[in-house]
């Protein structure tokens, strides 16, 4: 399970300075025919070669950094600003999969960017459906818990925004974005990427819309309001479960499916 080390931060950019070796050739000032020193011109020359020194400086010290032009328009929560409720679970509000008369009601918390995540989805999800979801014991929710790095915000606002439009389709989103997933070490999951990665995988939605609501940053606040919220109820890396409102501590299956088996004995009992 990929944990949470703290806050999102930016990435920080670092410039190496070149070492160079300026050899100084020092100039005596020679005597001319009339006795005057000659140091006017070599004064003249050291300040030129200052001036080009500085002007080269600056130009490398100034410049944008790869990492820095990564970041632009991935904003992280703190400049994601507005009214949000992170009190109580809201399964109104997030992508769900199964009947919603269903006893037991399970969420994954996750992060698009986790490794781990992707893992669970390969070895377990079309299991969990088959057992717990087709069968109607259980109906799962879809919670964010972005926290990896600012593009793992992005690529869940592109989930709220697929969401907004069809539920089916986020789950297909889901799949094929852990399929197509990059370097958790990496600023990845760019507006770019995003726009490319729905317009070439995703159908059945309006794809301008989609467009719009991305580089709008439209649902940035719903993520926030997930992020907050999964904290809330103790939620500190990816991929987690609650099942009926519990926090299970690890992530593994069989917990899980023991779990959700216990609540649906449970509310079979009453």
């Amino acid at each position: 399970m990929s944990k949470a080390k703290g806050k999102l931060s930016n990435l920080s950019n670092s410039a190496h300075q070149p070492h160079s070796a300026n050899q100084t050739r020092s100039i005596r000032g020679s005597k001319s025919r009339t006795g005057q020193p000659r140091s006017g011109s070599a004064f003249v020359i050291s300040v030129v070669m200052i001036a080009v020194l500085v002007i080269a400086a600056s130009v490398f010290f100034l410049r944008p950094s790869a990492a820095s032009s990564g970041l632009r328009g991935l904003p992280n929560y703190t400049e994601i600003r507005g009214d949000y409720d992170a009190e109580g679970l809201k399964y109104e509000k997030q992508p769900h999969l199964g009947s919603s008369t269903a006893k037991v009601k399970v969420i994954e918390f996750a992060d698009f960017k986790c490794p781990s995540c992707k893992k669970w989805k390969e070895t377990y999800f079309e299991r969990f459906q088959k057992e717990f979801v087709d069968t109607g014991k259980a109906e799962l929710f879809f919670m964010n818990f972005a926290f990896i790095d600012r593009d793992s915000i992005m690529a869940a606002s592109a989930g709220e925004a697929i969401a907004a439009q069809d539920n089916e389709q986020f789950w297909e989103f889901m799949s094929k974005l852990y399929d197509h997933q990059g370097d958790e070490t990496k600023i990845w999951a760019t507006p770019q990427f995003l726009l490319d990665f729905v317009k070439n995988n995703i159908g059945g939605i309006d794809y301008d819309r989609f467009a719009k609501d991305l580089q709008e940053h439209t649902y940035m606040l719903p993520v926030k309001e997930d992020f907050k919220t999964a904290g809330n109820y103790g939620v500190n890396g990816t991929p987690q479960f609650m099942v009926n409102g519990k926090l299970l501590k690890g992530g593994s299956y069989e917990e899980l499916a023991a779990a959700i088996e216990a609540e649906a004995a449970s509310a079979g009992a009453q």
